[in-house]
């Protein structure tokens, strides 16, 4: 760490004991965005490193995971979607190679639960209620991340500082907070909220480590907190985003005009991705009943994948969508992850001491050294 500043010890936290990890710190499984280079850049860095795999097929995925294997010896997770055709599949892999947590973006089923569990996954799905922290919690998970709603990506109205609370009295298992978070000042107020971390998407995405087209990034970097909207018009389901590129078209295009959009993407994705038409379906109708979406969201749904890949990894920023939270008008720079962690911890241990934090009675976490 910079300045010589050792760790402060609140900072060792029960999530970095169940992830295995050095900081309580977690980036979260993007599209598209957290893939094999940052995922390995994270674990890396002492942080907990999530593959998003839900738009990988299962050569792919197997590919990934062996590419992050032979870049680091630390522990990393899978973002995997429970609603896929072959999850039970991806789930076999991921616990025969020895994959630390597995995350899940939608709540598994209970079995699904179980059977990671007697393998020795580590669970952790994503929510945005109470109410589904504390299922997911019943049926068995290890931990939640809670993202409120100045989040970015799928996301609820709740925001964080009222909603992780509400789940931290709720559940007895482990808590990270998502929402709002990028510097060592929001990791402590976690902490104080009884959070055991943060989760992090857009301040990672603005990374050096992150496959995002740089003049992506930049248009990412020109942006304020009022520069984002929470729209329906890319799935039918809320997803905050910025206020760029073909938003505003998709607000102001008849519903027959974004089925047809929806329909010419669904077509595309089919043939890059080489998905079995058969598989989408099955897809799109598990999406219907787990959002109760009407059929004309399920068909708009097809419009996520191509919308995200033409504006992140193709650079089209006036033809795609850029997911976003609110804090990205709160960044300025684009850093390793490296030092973007290092930064982090810095500043909570500053904060801390400042606060006058005393160190824990509790003796050192199993498998942490002194920093």
């Amino acid at each position: 760490m910079s300045q010589g500043r050792g760790m402060h010890p609140t900072l060792r936290t029960r999530a970095t004991d169940l992830f295995g990890v050095r900081y309580p710190i977690v980036q979260t499984g993007m599209g598209y965005v957290s893939d094999v280079r940052l995922t390995t850049a994270t674990a890396n860095a002492g942080g907990l490193g999530i593959l998003a795999a839900g738009l990988l097929s299962y050569d792919e995925l197997v590919e990934a995971v062996e590419q992050i294997q032979a870049g680091t010896d630390a522990p990393f997770g899978v973002n995997i979607r429970a609603d896929q055709p072959d999850v039970v599949k991806r789930i076999d892999l991921l616990i025969s190679a020895g994959v630390k947590v597995a995350s899940f973006a939608l709540a598994p089923k209970q079995e699904l639960i179980a059977r990671c569990k007697d393998a020795g996954l580590v669970v952790v799905p994503s929510i945005g209620a109470r109410r589904h922290a504390e299922k997911v919690a019943a049926w068995g998970a290890d931990a939640v991340i809670v993202q409120g709603g100045e989040g970015g990506g799928h996301t609820g109205g709740v925001p964080t500082s009222l909603l992780l609370p509400q789940v931290v009295d709720a559940v007895d298992i482990p808590v990270i907070g998502a929402g709002g978070f990028f510097d060592g000042r929001g990791l402590v107020a976690a902490l104080a909220y009884g959070a055991e971390g943060v989760a992090m998407g857009t301040r990672f995405l603005l990374t050096s480590d992150s496959p995002v087209q740089p003049s992506v990034k930049d248009v990412y970097l020109s942006k304020t907190v009022n520069d984002t909207v929470l729209t329906l018009q890319v799935d039918g389901v809320p997803q905050r985003v910025l206020r760029a590129g073909t938003i505003d078209e998709l607000e102001r295009t008849s519903a027959a005009g974004r089925l047809l959009r929806a329909v010419r993407n669904a077509f595309a994705f089919q043939k890059l991705s080489g998905t079995p038409w058969g598989d989408m379906v099955r897809e799109g109708l598990a999406m219907r009943k787990a959002h109760d979406l009407t059929w004309s969201q399920v068909v708009m749904a097809a419009n996520a994948p191509m919308l995200y890949r033409s504006a992140l990894l193709e650079g089209r920023t006036d033809l795609g969508v850029m997911a976003t939270g609110q804090v990205v008008g709160l960044i300025d720079d684009v850093p390793s992850v490296a030092e973007l962690i290092d930064r982090i911890i810095d500043e909570a241990t500053r904060t801390l001491d400042r606060l006058g934090v005393p160190a824990p009675v509790a003796s050192t976490p199993a498998g942490h050294k002194e920093e």
